[in-house]
């Protein structure tokens, strides 16, 4: 007798993108004729630079461009994407190490498809970039979230680490500059978590794409670089949407060790073929051009931190760290747990983000999202005015709780 399911177990167990859902119910209300201010977008509001937007119009009058090219990305791609690696991250590696993907999310599929088998364990520190569980579901792997919170620096130790452990954990997901917390490590915290990870022959999944965002006198750093020993067991993802302001270019790519990554490139030979010929080259000029332009969007959203920060830290039973790079905060609203406005009662982050998409018409994304109620994450990513209108509405919001 045939299932009657119509839609498969797996697929169906997927959670939808909490970032996006937000997104799309703030542009509804905008085409609604509401007043919205969104701060769930993950992605600069900036134009990708001239110079690569010229690139891909070149390319596309190049009939080579027109046809199939390698699945795992044009040679002349994945050599950009090695000498930018060791130019910024001081990084060694060779190009048959890289992946060209369809975007960030595509490289994290294939990174997990191609490590685990069934009850596989990842080591996932919450707050986490709610994509990162269902692609580890998907491939039979078990998520082990390990809690951090605004007093730890949203950081994760050793320690946690080593009690996470168990003999079926495959892998750790590291990600510095944080999505969702805009938290940043220093240089001897990623070097012990790589030394524990490289003793225990455990995987290292790093999440580099915030690689250029980061403020004051921090500095971003690579663990394979500073941990050479865990080079054989590292998988590292990144690409140019957050960078160049390219997320609608769909170019990411994953780099890991080359038995690995000729493995992935096979699956991906099956899933998708090549990423789309215009955009890698695109990224070809992006990746071997100035960084100038980056400085500049860098230098907006530092500005747009600063007040964010000091908005948000201003604000009645909120309670939140300085961001230090990517272009979220991520503050706590517990103090606000069990309060009420309005006569309705605030028993989560939830209900927080529903009343304040309601009554004051702004929206983010609640903390459940990322594995961390009682949290948000406030995107910086969007136009002055528009977040400091955005913020005043709801401090004087959040004013009202009682």
């Amino acid at each position: 007798m045939s299932s009657t399911r119509r839609i498969s177990q797996r697929v169906g167990s997927i959670a939808p993108s909490a970032t996006l859902a937000v997104t799309n119910k703030a542009n509804e209300l905008k085409a609604a004729g509401e007043s919205v201010i969104g701060f769930g977008a993950g992605e600069p509001d900036f134009a990708t630079p001239d110079y690569i937007v010229e690139a891909a119009v070149e390319a596309t009058r190049d009939p080579k461009n027109h046809r199939y090219s390698p699945a795992g990305g044009l040679p002349e791609l994945k050599a950009a994407i090695a000498h930018k690696t060791k130019r910024d991250s001081n990084y060694d590696i060779d190009p048959a190490q890289v992946l060209v993907t369809n975007g960030g999310k595509h490289a994290v599929y294939n990174a997990f498809a191609g490590l685990l088998d069934p009850g596989d364990e990842v080591i996932i520190p919450a707050p986490f970039w709610t994509t990162y569980p269902e692609p580890v579901r998907l491939s039979g792997g078990v998520p082990v979230a390990v809690d951090t919170s605004l007093a730890s620096g949203f950081r994760v130790t050793v320690d946690q680490l080593e009690a996470a452990r168990t003999e079926r954990t495959k892998a750790l997901i590291f990600v510095s500059p944080s999505n969702p917390s805009g938290a940043v490590y220093p240089r001897d915290e990623i070097e012990a978590i790589g030394r524990w990870a490289a003793e225990h022959g455990i995987w290292v999944v790093t999440d580099e794409i915030y690689e250029h965002l980061v403020y004051d006198d921090v500095e971003f750093h690579s663990m394979p670089a500073l941990v050479p020993e865990i080079a054989d067991r590292c998988i590292v993802l990144n690409g140019v949407a957050k960078t160049y302001a390219m997320t609608g270019w769909r170019v990411g790519w994953l780099i890991a060790p080359a038995d690995f990554t000729k493995a992935v490139a096979s699956l991906q030979s099956h899933q998708t073929s090549n990423v789309n010929n215009v955009a890698q080259r695109a990224t070809i000029v992006a990746l071997e051009g100035s960084l100038d332009a980056v400085a500049e969007m860098r230098t907006a959203f530092d500005r747009r931190r600063k007040v964010m920060y000091e908005m948000l830290s201003s604000m009645n039973g909120v309670e939140v760290l300085r961001p230090e790079g990517a272009f979220y905060a991520f503050p706590s609203f517990e103090a606000l747990i069990g309060t009420s406005i309005g006569g309705t009662v605030l028993s989560s982050t939830n209900d927080i983000a529903t009343v304040a998409l309601e009554q004051a018409k702004v929206a983010f994304v609640p903390g459940e999202a990322f594995g961390t109620p009682g949290y948000a994450r406030f995107s910086f990513a969007l136009g002055d005015d528009d977040l400091q209108e955005g913020l005043t509405r709801l401090g004087e919001l959040l004013a009202q709780a009682k």
